[in-house]
Formats: C-alpha cells, sequence, structure tokens
C-alpha cells in the first residue's frame, strides 16, 4: 500500500490547484484521474470554448472590417478548424497541467477512485493510503427528463465543442453562462439562434439591469431570446421543441437542440458515505475549512456547492490544504468571488446586486457609467454597456461591481482586489488609471458615487 499526505480526487482546477500547493507545503501528494488531466474546464469547458469564442470575436470583428477603414472581401469560417483549433488548445493546457505534477513531484494515478476507508483510497487496481483525501470529483452534464441528449440532435455543452459542422438552425435550451456563450458562437458563425430560458431574465441571479440589456443586445445580433419559457416537451423526430411563452404553447423548430440547463454533481460512487461523510441533493457537506464530517476528507469545487466556477475550486483547494496544514485558512467569502460570462458583449459581476443588497437591507447607492462616454471604447468600436458599481453609504465601501461590455472579466480583477481590501469608492475613484483604458470606466463609476465625475 502506497503511503501519501495526501490522496487527490479529481485533477480540475480545484484538485490540481490543491495538489500543487499541498507540494508546496511539503505533503507527498498523489492525484487520481480517470479522464485528462485539467477537468473538465481544461478539456471540455473554459478553456476551449474560450478558443472558439476568440474565433467567432475575431470573425465578427472581420465582418466589420469597413467601419475600421479596412477592407476584407471574401470572408469565410472553417467551422470545423475552429472547433479543432479548441481541442489543440485544450490538449496544450492539459498537457501543462500533467508538466506541473512532475515538476512539483506529484504522482498521478489515471483511473477510477473509490474511498474504501476514511484513510484508503482504491485507484485502478492499487491501494493507496492517505492521512487526508481531497474530493474534488466536479459535475457533469445533464439533460431533462424527456430531453435525453444523444449526442447527435440534442446536444450537451461536450457534444458542441466537438461537431465540427455548423449547424443551421439551434434551439439553446437554458440562458444561462453556457447558453449565452453558444449562442453566441452559433450565431457569429451564422447558425439562426434561439434561446429558451423559463426562469424571468438570462443568467438568473445576475444583476436583472445586466441581464436584461443583455437579452436586447443579443436581439440586435439576431437571437431570439424567450424568457419566461419553460420547455414542456421535445418531439426528436420532427425536431421540434414545445414551450410555454405568454400563457399559451409556443413550437420551435431547428436543426439542433443545445440542452444548457446545468450540470450534475459527481459525488454518488466515491464510497464517501460509508466513511461518514454527509451528502445532501449530490453535493458534498464541508465547513467554513472545507472539511467533510468524516475528520480525514475534504472536499473542494462543485461537489462542495456554491458558485460552480474554476477560480472558485482553486482557491477553495488552496484553502483546503493550508487548513490541513495547520494554517487558517477558510472557504472563500461568495461574495467577494467574481463570476464572468464570454458573450459579447461579456459579462462580469462580484458582490451584491441592487436586488440583493436590498433583500439584506443595506442602505446602499448605485453610479453607472457607460462606455459610450469611455474614450478607449470609442476608438475600439465597443461601446456597447456600463459599469455599474454599488457601495453602501456609511462608509463607501464598495459592495457590488457589474460590467457589461468588451472587456468585462479583464476589469473585474480590480474590483476584486477592491472587494479583497474593503476599499470605499473614494479610494478607487483617487487611483489613477491610465488612458486611455477601458478600466478608467471603473474610476468614473466610483468617482460618480461621490458626485465627482469627470467624463459624464
Amino acid at each position: 500500500m502506497k503511503p501519501f499526505d495526501l490522496v487527490v480526487i479529481g485533477a480540475g482546477p480545484g484538485g490540481y490547484v490543491a495538489a500543487i500547493r499541498a507540494a508546496q507545503l511539503g505533503m507527498k501528494v498523489a492525484v487520481a484521474e480517470r479522464d485528462k488531466p485539467g477537468g473538465v474546464c481544461v478539456n471540455r469547458g473554459c478553456i476551449p470554448s474560450k478558443a472558439i469564442l476568440t474565433s467567432a470575436e475575431l470573425y465578427d470583428d472581420m465582418k466589420h472590417a469597413a467601419s475600421f477603414g479596412l477592407r476584407c472581401d471574401g470572408l469565410s469560417a472553417d467551422y470545423g478548424e475552429v472547433i479543432r483549433r479548441g481541442r489543440k488548445v485544450a490538449d496544450r493546457m492539459s498537457r501543462g497541467v500533467s508538466f506541473l505534477f512532475k515538476k512539483n513531484g506529484i504522482e498521478l494515478f489515471p483511473a477510477e477512485a473509490k474511498v474504501t476507508s476514511p484513510t484508503t483510497v482504491r485507484v485502478g487496481g492499487e491501494e493507496l493510503q492517505a492521512k487526508n483525501i481531497l474530493v474534488a470529483s466536479g459535475t457533469t452534464v445533464r439533460g431533462l427528463p424527456g430531453i435525453e441528449p444523444d449526442g447527435r440532435v440534442i446536444l450537451t455543452s461536450d457534444d458542441a465543442l466537438a461537431q465540427e459542422e455548423l449547424p443551421r438552425s439551434v434551439i439553446v435550451l437554458g440562458g444561462g453562462a453556457v447558453g449565452v456563450e453558444f449562442a453566441y458562437i452559433y450565431r457569429a458563425f451564422g447558425a439562426e439562434v434561439t434561446i429558451v430560458e423559463m426562469e424571468d431574465q438570462l443568467l438568473p441571479r445576475t444583476d436583472r439591469e445586466v441581464a436584461k440589456d443583455l437579452e436586447k443586445s443579443l436581439g440586435r445580433q439576431g437571437i431570439r431570446v424567450m424568457t419566461s419559457a419553460p420547455a414542456k416537451k421535445y418531439d426528436a423526430a420532427r425536431r421540434t421543441l414545445t414551450v410555454m411563452a405568454e400563457g399559451k404553447e409556443e413550437a420551435i423548430t431547428s436543426e439542433k437542440l443545445l440542452v444548457a440547463v446545468g450540470r450534475k454533481v459527481l459525488s454518488g460512487d466515491l464510497g464517501l458515505e460509508a466513511c461518514g461523510v454527509e451528502i445532501e441533493k449530490g453535493f458534498i457537506k464541508v465547513d467554513d475549512r472545507l472539511r467533510t464530517a468524516c475528520p480525514t476528507i475534504w472536499a473542494v469545487g462543485d461537489v462542495a456547492g456554491g458558485m460552480m466556477l474554476a477560480h472558485k475550486a482553486s482557491a477553495e483547494g488552496v484553502a483546503a490544504v493550508e487548513a490541513m496544514a495547520g494554517r487558517d485558512a477558510r472557504r472563500p467569502d461568495p461574495d467577494r468571488i467574481p463570476a464572468c460570462v464570454y458573450c459579447r458583449p461579456e459579462v462580469a459581476t462580484i458582490g451584491l446586486s441592487e436586488e440583493e443588497a436590498g433583500r439584506r437591507r443595506i442602505d446602499f447607492k448605485v453610479a453607472k457609467f457607460p462606455f459610450t462616454a469611455l474614450g478607449k471604447a470609442v476608438a475600439s468600436g465597443h461601446t456597447e454597456g456600463f459599469v455599474k458599481m454599488i457601495s453602501e453609504t456609511k462608509y463607501g465601501e464598495v459592495i457590488g461591481c457589474h460590467i457589461l461590455g468588451t472587456g468585462a472579466p479583464d476589469m473585474i480583477a480590480e474590483l476584486s482586489l477592491a472587494r479583497s481590501l474593503e476599499a470605499t469608492f473614494h479610494e478607487i475613484g483617487r487611483t489613477v488609471h491610465a488612458h486611455p483604458t477601458l478600466p478608467e470606466a471603473v474610476r468614473e463609476a466610483a468617482l460618480m458615487l461621490g458626485g465627482e465625475a469627470i467624463d459624464i
């Protein structure tokens, strides 16, 4: 039986980052991964989808080259090559994770794992002994009752990342991050696209104004968006989805149906409950140090509940192994974790929305600075969107920020730091920002909160 200080189950963003940090802290580490290193994010999620989105954005810009004084006659797209490039990028990043394991002396076991006791894990035909076990097994795609993906007509995001032929028309069932990103990709390359969302806005739980403006923008791009429209049934033979919209049934036909209605947690077949680990609705229950009811077993990332984000999983992985090492580490505060969506216009958000601040009965104020008033946005031709900043009124601490527009995911980093430091809008407003840049919109929104805006 091979002895380890830590055995990690899953080599996604939660697992591989935790393993590397544990090795840095002097632990002998093993990682069990039945798929490629990097998990869903690297292999079938964040990385290949962003590679494809980059191609879509570039193609989109080239179609409007004339407005920049450029000629681009005879423009065409090779959708198959776009998909293959996404796969190449993912494979490169996966190899990078393998390299990092070797660099840090981490032993990778490429096989299915099962917890056989609080201190043992069976991986393939080997039994590993562990002082601690970290579960970072993540999630997988799921369908809906009666609308189960077949990989041919009814697709999951995994299928969409692999299919090299652009469909003529697509219904995207689900208006969350995955749904709107694929809707943008398909539309950018010329497909007819309809988004069907059962909630009353796209990106449910996102700031309502951001969601509504995104819906308008997607509509201008030719994407039909249906909200408050639950799916009733799907006729695979006729390729027709029936939805309830505005009190009546409507049938929509398309070549493909992309099911983007969330993900299923992978926790049920690991042998955890026999060790005393509590699982509720598939999610592993942990304390604020990411420890389960079994003192030697920990869990991070999607399986531990909360926001299903790669960077949240990574932060939890670091916190968990530092707690194992005796450090005073805690689970990250969800109000200080940014979330991003990479359609066009892009979306980035952190902290409280106006609606949530109201529910918490916080006395707050709001300022919104539009990109139409920002020099760099006008010069680059991307003036859609705004920066909305929310602060509590007593001290001026920034409690939320919501950005719609090109560059939003990069701009939100400044607000992540601000939230960590409990910065006020005064401090952000007095911070000198380079000109001309997109982050100047953040400073202008902060200045607006203090009645000191310059460019609006």
